[in-house]
């Protein structure tokens, strides 16, 4: 582990909670329907060679139905392994006892996460060994935390000590020789951009209008397409498809654009954008191509307003059969999201044709940052997308988005899923928490940490 700098920092206290999450509708994506979820809650404190502490704090979903969708293991079985994992990785990041930057720290972290997994698949505690976007999952809220507190330590962004004043190890040491010389601080912004574009989730059981709705919530928020659209003058919609029916999946498109075109109608808006996840259904490229093709010939305009296309096929990249997505790049961009889940994964998927990546906090702020420093390096499309993510999860998100230059936009859907979960924070930071002309307010998201307070603080 590399020492040397001043502001180094070793770990002092971990501390983990698991909340639950309860959710006002039901999601589906891939075929599989989240109706509840947990919250990971972390805290962990460093201490500087001065002696001087600090604490800071780390929140992620569980997100096992995505990260983890097993073929022999029960959703419940693998909510309850995920939550040992972490368990165990707040165990491994108190005994730790590594020293230097957030980065180092992690980076160092990491290469024990196999070890946690092959222990709970050796002693019975699993049927399968946890896939390694589980693992980033559980272990994400540790490495915020982690970041957060260094950050406050030193009462700066943690984004703005990403630099050789802080860092001992370029990024050369967790990409390769490209990176040589070069630091995190080249590819962030020291502050955060005023705003951004909310792109809002249009899942598969979402009505679109009055005549889609079987079941309003006791509640004021708006039920359909229309209604949000009206009530957060939307204008980027991600919408998901099966990927295993064409004719329902250009269908779905077509219906959506007509509620979209109504509603834009009314309040005057012009231009808007859409993104496509098939959440891995789809079996070939040729049906990505061949979706848009239609779409293109049924409605020009709609075919217009689709910005990318988010992984279409399998996220098993090594596969000897996956899928080449150079045709279907070629029209739009083609992000790789569950398969991106190292720098060897990003590597691949560039050689099958991706041309765009699809950040996540819940993989970690290290691996983020990472990430989208590859990104801009390969010129390939740039956004960050959610986990249902409410309350601090979302602001993390959220302050990740508006630190990377490039972003498109980013994805917050807890607003819709579990907005109860969202009620204390949203009263310390409406402009995050609350949608207007489409956008959020990001520009509070410049304190010490990871940008924000936490509500435990007060």
């Amino acid at each position: 582990m590399s020492q040397g700098k001043p502001t180094d920092v070793v770990i002092r206290d971990v501390q983990i909670a698991f909340e639950s999450v309860p959710f006002r509708s039901p999601l589906k994506f891939g075929g599989r329907i989240v109706s509840d979820s947990w919250q990971i809650n972390t805290r962990i404190t460093v201490e500087n060679a001065a002696g001087r502490s600090a604490h800071g704090y780390g929140s992620m979903p569980l997100g096992n139905v995505w990260a983890w969708p097993s073929a022999i293991m029960e959703p419940a079985q693998t909510e309850r392994a995920m939550k040992q994992f972490a368990e165990k990785t707040a165990e491994l990041f108190l005994q730790s006892g590594c020293s230097g930057h957030p980065l180092e720290i992690e980076h160092t972290l990491r290469s024990q996460y196999q070890g946690i997994s092959d222990g709970l698949l050796q002693s019975g505690a699993v049927a399968e060994a946890l896939p390694v976007l589980a693992q980033l999952v559980a272990a994400s809220p540790f490495d915020a935390a982690l970041h957060d507190a260094w950050g406050r330590l030193h009462q700066i962004s943690s984004f703005c000590g990403l630099s050789e004043e802080f860092c001992t190890l370029d990024l050369s040491h967790y990409l390769d020789e490209q990176f040589a010389g070069e630091f995190a601080d080249r590819y962030t912004l020291q502050q955060p951009v005023p705003s951004l574009p909310l792109y809002h989730l249009v899942g598969a059981l979402d009505p679109l209008t009055e005549a889609d709705v079987t079941e309003r919530p006791d509640d004021q928020l708006p039920v359909t397409l229309g209604e949000w659209i009206a009530a957060d003058q939307l204008s980027h919609l991600k919408i998901k498809l099966n990927g295993d029916n064409s004719d329902w999946d250009v269908e779905r498109v077509l219906a959506v654009d007509r509620t979209t075109a109504e509603a834009q109608q009314i309040r005057g808006c012009s231009e808007w954008f859409y993104s496509c996840d098939f959440n891995e259904k789809c079996d070939s490229a040729e049906y990505v191509v061949d979706f848009l093709r239609r779409i293109e010939e049924a409605n020009p305009a709609a075919f217009a307003r689709i910005q990318y296309i988010e992984q279409p096929t399998s996220r098993h990249l090594d596969s000897g059969n996956a899928p080449h997505m150079h045709a279907a790049a070629a029209i739009r961009p083609v992000v790789i999201d569950e398969a991106l889940v190292s720098w060897e994964s990003l590597l691949m998927a560039r050689e099958q044709g991706y041309s765009g990546i699809a950040l996540k906090a819940c993989k970690g702020q290290s691996e983020s940052l990472a990430m989208a420093a590859a990104a801009q390096k390969f010129g390939m499309f740039l956004c960050v997308q959610d986990l249902t993510c409410p309350g601090a999860s979302f602001l993390h998100s959220s302050s990740l988005s508006a630190h990377i230059p490039g972003v498109a936009a980013v994805e917050g859907n807890s607003r819709q899923y579990c907005p109860s979960a969202n009620d204390a924070w949203r009263a310390r930071y409406p402009g995050v928490f609350t949608v207007k002309n489409g956008r959020i307010d990001t520009s509070g998201l410049n304190g010490p940490g990871l940008g924000f307070r936490h509500l435990c603080e007060d």
